[in-house]
């Protein structure tokens, strides 16, 4: 029982980061679509990855998790308070771009169906 501690945490961080950066974040570098897709958290429970996704240009995205990473304290409090935590865990933030590797591979499948060329001319990378 106690070895799925770590994932019954980690979907409750998912969870609770996703609310926290829907409904409270205010710093204007996090810009875009901001998803929080998974968190894996140690063992131990002291370390928590949370991988998010990003939709938005390059420069989005690095603004973005910019501001992630200076919330990250102010989250780690937050956690703890809302999950009722002894000791919440060290929040990283981690890519992840599979939501947009998702969605260009909808966007030439699309295509493919409608018998257009993709982007680079109908040659395959």
């Amino acid at each position: 029982m106690e070895r799925r501690r770590p994932d019954r945490l980690a979907e409750a961080i998912r969870e609770e980061v996703a609310t926290f950066l829907a409904e409270h974040v205010k710093d204007p570098r996090i810009v875009g679509l901001v998803t929080v897709t998974g968190v894996d958290v140690t063992r131990d429970l002291k370390h928590a990855k949370v991988f998010v996704s990003v939709m938005g240009s390059a420069d989005d995205q690095r603004l973005t998790f910019d501001g992630l990473e200076s919330l990250a304290t102010h989250l780690r409090s937050h956690l703890g308070r809302a999950l009722r935590l002894r000791s919440a865990p060290e929040i990283q933030f981690k890519r992840d771009d599979s939501v947009a590797r998702a969605a260009r591979i909808d966007s030439l499948l699309a295509q493919v169906r409608a018998g257009r060329p993709d982007d680079d001319g109908g040659h395959d990378a």
